[in-house]
């Protein structure tokens, strides 16, 4: 049996590679988070031209009806550059939730803008899959939704949002309204946005066919993208210290010499290895071992958050004080790789998911 990836799979990632490379510099996420803008508008257009948020809009919608494994392909890729971009909530949640949970006119009103670019969604179920935060919940009666939603995430730029309310229903708002406040707030990661949303009896729109394990199918589907980025991000980290080590000198000697940095590099390496397999088969349990998939995605998650945190800390230690200046920009892919572990669930939960789900 071939495990590898397929000519298209291979075709999708070395695209966005390229393009990735060509269009965010370290210098370009360095201004997006001095400047709080949370994305950068050039590279946020040239991939929506590479069809980036209709990767998994089916193509009766306009997109490109491709499925997760390919998706979370490309979430590496923008890991690995730290690109200042939208896409977890907005490419993979909310399309997710769209296409399993939507009527065919929520489908015709949005799938088709959103996979041109034209509208953009975020997602705010940081209180169901992250666990319940003090004074934030949203309540709904007679399809009217109050109270506040925190951790939306992909919100700046966004038309309307996806809220979940105390029963797990999902409503899709417009942001437009004046019953939405919206505050961002700065989170350590300065290459994505997130923001508190306080909803006041403002209607939304009921998806129907959402919900129980639909909605968990969608929240997972999240979880690996961000996993698929922290994979990315520790392996431009690895990378970055092999390549440090290589060519600072101490007692007239390559650091990478010395057999305690050696060790360093080797571990992380060895420890990132496995990630990968963990991720795409998750991954790929989405669209074809749909009854692995949860656990998968738990496991797979909650063991990269482990790794990511380790390779993070080792990676900066292999550059000594250099590691926290602000010149090798390493401090930009140690916050991406905790933002990530911090949304949908840290890793003590996902594990506790997962336990849950197997009768431990």
């Amino acid at each position: 049996m071939d495990f590898t990836l397929s000519e298209e799979q291979h075709l999708i990632q070395d695209s966005f590679s390229k393009a990735l490379e060509g269009l965010v510099s370290l210098e370009t996420v360095r201004e997006v988070v001095e400047n709080r803008t949370g994305q950068d508008l050039k590279a946020v257009s040239a991939l929506t031209a590479l069809g980036m948020p209709g990767l998994l809009v089916s193509e009766t919608y306009g997109g490109s009806g491709l499925g997760l494994l390919e998706a979370i392909l490309v979430s590496e890729e923008l890991g690995r550059q730290a690109a200042p971009v939208p896409y977890v909530a907005s490419s993979v949640m909310a399309v997710k939730a769209l296409e399993i949970g939507g009527s065919e006119r929520q489908k015709q009103d949005w799938l088709p803008a959103v996979a041109s670019g034209e509208k953009r969604l975020s997602v705010a179920f940081a209180e169901l899959a992250g666990g319940q935060r003090r004074e934030a919940g949203v309540q709904s009666s007679n399809g009217r939704l109050s109270g506040g939603a925190t951790f939306a995430l992909d919100i700046q730029g966004a038309d309307a949002v996806l809220v979940s309310d105390q029963n797990g229903q999902v409503f899709i708002v417009p942001l437009t309204t004046e019953e939405v406040s919206i505050e961002s707030f700065p989170s350590i990661d300065g290459t994505r946005t997130a923001g508190h949303i306080e909803l006041d009896t403002v209607e939304g729109d009921l998806l129907e066919g959402l919900s129980g394990a639909e909605l968990t199918h969608v929240i997972n589907a999240g979880r690996i993208a961000l996993a698929a980025d922290s994979l990315g991000a520790c392996e431009t980290m690895l990378q970055k210290a092999v390549e440090y080590s290589l060519e600072r000198k101490q007692f007239g000697r390559a650091i990478g010499s010395f057999q305690a940095v050696k060790h360093m590099c080797a571990e992380m390496a060895a420890e990132l290895q496995p990630c990968r397999a963990l991720i795409w088969q998750a991954a790929y349990a989405a669209d074809y071992l749909p009854e692995e998939f949860n656990l998968s995605v738990l496991l797979a998650k909650s063991h990269m958050d482990e790794v990511s945190r380790m390779i993070a800390k080792s990676a900066t230690e292999v550059f000594g004080g250099m590691g926290f200046a602000d010149l090798p920009g390493m401090h930009f892919w140690y916050k991406r790789v905790g933002f990530n572990r911090a949304m949908l669930g840290a890793p003590e939960r996902l594990r506790q998911e997962a336990a849950a789900l197997q009768g431990l």
